[in-house]
Parts: structure tokens; C-alpha cells; sequence
């Protein structure tokens, strides 16, 4: 019997990442239109980032436990159908109903999470099955093009934003709603490869393995928290902090952020080596970012701080996969559920975070005044980042603890 050709498996699954880009980086370049808009304060914003990596969260946790009750191949295939779902619900409650907008972002960010879920849990393992002759290879691919659909919404965004106002935004959304049905489309079209559910071993076994899981998992957290702080706050920091126009911050901040992330991880599947070191690295390079962008008061230097925490942080993510996959092979979809509740955790509790941190500090009219120039925005911006610092820095302590119980660089 013939070998099904998996080629345009590997696309599909490249295409919904793309896609998927939407889901992240839209609703943060909107976060000041919303506010000025609709009235909805910085933390009711944060909130909206929170559910959605929290709902993220409750679907990895559900594959965690019941993966084998699922339609895996069938699963894959509809995801997309329900970020399609969730983008017109974010689009058109608010723009006929502006009066519940904020419900509306609430229940459309609810629906397109679940599908993001589903994506973060399944088109790993779907990639990682696929036959390869360099799977690292293969992943870090698939989560660089994560970075280049960012650098594409966002410009398709500012594009859209220029010409036709930021009031117009429910359009775009729902145009970009097409997106994701053409990545449905192709999966129908695919073959999609079996892969393991879960993972038979012994006691001992077992006990060393969920041990290096759980380093994985704080890892991944670790990780994504750092990347995803400046994910969603830096278009938003570069506005009311540094001054620059919207339009500015957009393709100057989180463009040329993506543009990095991206960069970085596609060099690595090409030439990358040694995804410990790389880790490392990015987590030292990410806390000295944030804490430049938080302590730096000049704007140039804190600008290319912000973006350079695009390429530190690049690699923390997918190299946390990529790490799992080299000390640990062979593990079921469980394993990547619970490495994506990780990412999707540190994912909803870093932007949340910040986004209190912004609003506790603007209201506290005595620190304004002791800082000087600052606004109370401003103050607030500057110390949410300084405090995003922390996980980048216990990332940096957390990687050397795993080197040593994997031995990495050592001789068993």
C-alpha cells in the first residue's frame, strides 16, 4: 500500500498557525480604541487576554485527561471552524450592539480560544507525527510562522487602520474570518497522520518522566509569560508611554517584535543547534530587556528593548516543546496538552497582570507626583514591566535546574 503523502498535512497545519495569528495580536492594537470607544478600563482589557489563555487553559487540561475520547482527526479538522465563529461574534455584537460591547468581545474571545486550544494541543503532535528528516526542524517552522502572522495582521491592520479609521475595525475582523475556513478546507482535503494518546510505562519510568514533565511545564510557563507580556502590552506601552503614534507603534513595536520572533525561530529550524543554550540565553536577554524598558527613561532605548524582546523570547516557547521532545520522546497528546496549559497559564496570568499593575499604579496620584514627569499611565506602564522582569529572570534559574536533572551536556 502506498504511503499517504503528508505534504499538504504539514501545510495545513503551517496555514492555521498563520490564521491563528489573528486570534493574538488583533485584539491588543485594539486595546486603546476599545478604551477610548467604548469606555473599558486597561483591566477589563487584560481581563479579555486572560479568558482567553484561561479557556485555552480548560481545553489543554480536558486532553490532559480525555484525550482518548476524542475524534482526533475530525477534531483537527473543524478547530478552525470555530475561530471563524468567535471573530464574527467579536466583530458584530459590538458594532450592532455597542451598548453590550465589552459582552460581545467577552463570549467572540471565549469561542475563537477554544478553537486556539485545540490548535496549540493538537497541531504539534499532528506535526511532530508526521514522517520527517528533521523534526526540530519541522516544529520550530511551525511555530516561527506563529511570528510572521503577526507581521502580516498587523499589517494588513495598520494598512486598514490608515485608510479607513480605527472606528471601521469590526470589518476587518470579520474579512479575517475567512481565513481561518480556508484552513479547514485544506485539512478536509489531507490526510491527518495517527499518533499516541497516551503514553504505557512502567512505575519507574513514569515517575522520572512526569518529574521532567513537570520542569517542562514551569518551563513553557516561564516562557510565555515573558513573550507574552510584550506580546500584548507593547503597541499599548509604546502609545501612552513613549509618545508614539498608533499607526507607529503598530509597525515599529509589535511588527518589528514579530519580525524577530519570527526571524529567530526560522534561522533556528535551519541552522539551530543546542536548544538549551538558545533558552538560556533568551531568558537572560528578556530580563534585561524588561527591565531597560522599565528603568530606561530614554524612548529610543526603551523602544529597541521592546523589540528586542521579540527575539529573546523567540525561541522559550517552541524550544520548551523542542526540549521535551529531545529528553522525552515518544510522548502522547497528553503530554503536549499539558505542556500548552503551561504556555496558555503563563499566557493569561502575565498580560493579566500587567494590566492591574497599570491601573493600580495610574490611581495612585502620590507616586505620580514623587516620579515627576510621568503621567499616571506612564508610571504604570513602566512598572508593569519592570515587574514582568521576574519571569524571564526565575526562567534563567529554572533552566539550569533542568539541565541538571536531564544532564544536558553531560555524560549519563
Amino acid at each position: 500500500m502506498a504511503q499517504p503523502n503528508y505534504t499538504r498535512t504539514r501545510r495545513a497545519c503551517y496555514f492555521a498557525y498563520v490564521a491563528a495569528a489573528s486570534v493574538f495580536c488583533l485584539p491588543p492594537m485594539l486595546f486603546v480604541t476599545f478604551q477610548e470607544t467604548y469606555g473599558i478600563p486597561y483591566t477589563l482589557l487584560g481581563t479579555l487576554v486572560a479568558v482567553n489563555f484561561c479557556t485555552q487553559l480548560g481545553i489543554d487540561l480536558i486532553f490532559s485527561f480525555f484525550s482518548k475520547h476524542f475524534n482526533i482527526k475530525l477534531t483537527v479538522r473543524l478547530m478552525p471552524l470555530l475561530t471563524s465563529l468567535g471573530l464574527v461574534v467579536y466583530a458584530l455584537v459590538p458594532m450592532l450592539w455597542p451598548q453590550h460591547a465589552y459582552a460581545g468581545l467577552l463570549v467572540g474571545t471565549v469561542i475563537f480560544s477554544v478553537a486556539a486550544g485545540l490548535g496549540e494541543v493538537l497541531l504539534s503532535p499532528t506535526v511532530a507525527a508526521l514522517p520527517s528528516d528533521n523534526p526540530e526542524r519541522d516544529m520550530s517552522l511551525l511555530h516561527s510562522l506563529y511570528g510572521w502572522g503577526v507581521v502580516l495582521m498587523v499589517a494588513i491592520g495598520t494598512a486598514f487602520f490608515a485608510l479607513f479609521g480605527t472606528q471601521n475595525w469590526a470589518y476587518l475582523i470579520l474579512g479575517l474570518a475567512v481565513l481561518p475556513l480556508i484552513a479547514s478546507l485544506l485539512f478536509f482535503l489531507s490526510p491527518i497522520p495517527s499518533f499516541e494518546v497516551s503514553h504505557n510505562e512502567t512505575k519507574a519510568v513514569a515517575k522520572k518522566r512526569n518529574i521532567g514533565l513537570f520542569l517542562c511545564v514551569i518551563c513553557i510557563f516561564l516562557g510565555s509569560a515573558a513573550e507574552n507580556t510584550m506580546t500584548n502590552w507593547i503597541s499599548g506601552y509604546m502609545e501612552v508611554s513613549l509618545g508614539i503614534p498608533k499607526e507607529f507603534c503598530d509597525i515599529v513595536g509589535l511588527a518589528l517584535f514579530a519580525i524577530l520572533l519570527g526571524s529567530t525561530r526560522t534561522l533556528y529550524a535551519k541552522w539551530g543547534r543546542n536548544i538549551w543554550r538558545m533558552m538560556f540565553i533568551g531568558m537572560i536577554g528578556a530580563t534585561l530587556c524588561y527591565l531597560a524598558v522599565g528603568l530606561v527613561p530614554n524612548a529610543i532605548v526603551a523602544l529597541i528593548a521592546c523589540v528586542l524582546t521579540g527575539c529573546f523570547t523567540s525561541m522559550l516557547w517552541p524550544g520548551s516543546l523542542i526540549l521535551m521532545e529531545e529528553q522525552m520522546p515518544g510522548l502522547g497528546v497528553a503530554a503536549y496538552a499539558l505542556m500548552a496549559a503551561g504556555g496558555d497559564l503563563g499566557a493569561s496570568i502575565a498580560p493579566q497582570l500587567m494590566g492591574i499593575i497599570v491601573d493600580t499604579v495610574a490611581d495612585e496620584a502620590g507616586l505620580v507626583s514623587f516620579v515627576g514627569p510621568l503621567s499616571p499611565e506612564q508610571l504604570g506602564m513602566k512598572t508593569g514591566m519592570l515587574i514582568a522582569a521576574i519571569f524571564p529572570a526565575v526562567g534563567i534559574v529554572w533552566l539550569l535546574i533542568i539541565k541538571r536533572y536531564f544532564k544536558i551536556g553531560k555524560k549519563s
